[in-house]
């Protein structure tokens, strides 16, 4: 709390999108009073990916400068979906999966977060006390037309695609979280901004001191280009191994590098901008990213993992075979095996169509070798370590 407050408006403002309204978090630092800082999360997934921890890192560095992180988990706006982005009416999960869902949320955040400054709320608790007449109450604070304003309200209802009303309750809801809660601050992403900004409104109406709101970029996936998704399969799971957390970091193309340091390490800003010289005058911006990898690794694992994992990696870049291969049996009926099919049965692929791609592609080596026949037998009875890509190994024996 004795950080100059230049020096914390560079802190907080570092891989920002827009902070509304600068003037008003200035004021509310020179209080020097720990701030309540509000994001909210919507159990809807049980694994976070490295997209999700954007906001949680910002919330970690405002932990740093002395203030109180209220981690909300949306338990009961979960049960109706973030309209957010989305063309059609997401279907609501069931109470039972998101107490699920919580449950993994806050197990994995306090990888990042200080517990000591971290407080984990869930919004049903004063949504449920809301009742029916407090909704109706809430309800009436907005119009239709404003709730049309919405970016992707707008273009469901010129496309002439439904949206059912409880839709509309959603970012009200996120709003009164904010009043229930008294968030001097709110963090979202930046296709959060219409909700955030309803909080102001509702903090406003209810005689509070407005929270500043602070928007994040959107994280891009491992292709660079769309949002980072698991449904669309370019993403890094704070679960997923340590060799491939390391991995799939290291994949990225040295401009992504970049971007994911700016929104994920927790390195100062002149250690980034040494780094950026050092690249700038002839370094391999290689390093950097194997430095940021083993960053990342030991944030969810450990340094020893972080460790291994490079050296896992630098095995298998050379064409090596790392030495924690997993050992499989698979049963056959007859005496061979088509490669595709012993790819298929050892679970390194997920379809024969798959392994003929990958053979076509050069992707398959077995003990080492580049398979180039599609149509390769092996016989019953041998042990072959086979490889799809640069990260699936397994010693497959066939019995």
């Amino acid at each position: 709390m004795n950080i100059d407050i230049n020096q914390q408006l560079a802190i907080i403002k570092r891989g920002t999108d827009e902070l509304l309204i600068e003037a008003e978090l200035v004021e509310k630092l020179k209080k020097n009073r720990p701030l309540r800082i509000k994001a909210g999360f919507d159990p809807t997934a049980p694994d976070l990916h490295l997209g999700h921890t954007v906001l949680i890192n910002k919330l970690r560095q405002f932990q740093e400068l002395g203030h109180h992180v209220l981690f909300l988990i949306g338990d009961f706006t979960g049960m109706i979906g973030d309209p957010t982005g989305k063309s059609t009416t997401r279907p609501p999960l069931t109470s039972e999966q998101v107490q699920e869902n919580a449950k993994s949320y806050a197990a994995q955040v306090f990888k990042i977060l200080k517990p000591e400054q971290t407080e984990v709320v869930f919004n049903s608790k004063w949504l449920n006390e809301l009742g029916a007449a407090g909704m109706l109450r809430l309800a009436a604070s907005h119009t239709v037309a404003r709730m049309l304003e919405r970016d992707d309200f707008t273009k469901r209802y010129k496309s002439n695609q439904p949206i059912a009303i409880h839709e509309f309750l959603y970012p009200l809801l996120q709003g009164y979280d904010s009043v229930a809660l008294n968030a001097d601050v709110e963090l979202g992403g930046t296709d959060q901004k219409f909700n955030l900004l309803m909080g102001r409104e509702l903090q406003k109406q209810a005689g509070q001191s407005q929270q500043c709101v602070l928007t994040m970029p959107l994280l891009e996936g491992l292709d660079g280009v769309n949002k980072m998704s698991k449904s669309l399969g370019n993403y890094i799971g704070i679960a997923e191994a340590p060799e491939v957390i390391f991995a799939k970091i290291m994949s990225i193309s040295d401009d992504l590098m970049w971007r994911y340091i700016e929104l994920l390490s927790f390195a100062s800003l002149e250690a980034v901008a040494k780094w950026k010289a050092d690249v700038a005058t002839g370094a391999n911006p290689r390093d950097v990213k194997v430095h940021f990898a083993q960053e990342i690794v030991t944030r969810f694992h450990s340094l020893g993992d972080a460790e291994k994992a490079l050296a896992d990696f630098q095995t298998r870049s050379k064409g090596g075979i790392p030495d924690d291969v997993p050992e499989i049996k698979i049963t056959i009926d007859t005496d061979y095996i088509g490669v595709a099919q012993l790819l298929k049965l050892a679970g390194l692929v997920s379809s024969t169509s798959e392994a003929f791609r990958a053979i076509e592609q050069g992707g398959i080596k077995l003990d080492g070798e580049k398979v180039a026949d599609k149509a390769l037998t092996l016989n019953k009875g041998i042990t072959v370590t086979a490889q799809v890509g640069k990260r699936k190994f397994a010693n497959v024996t066939i019995m």
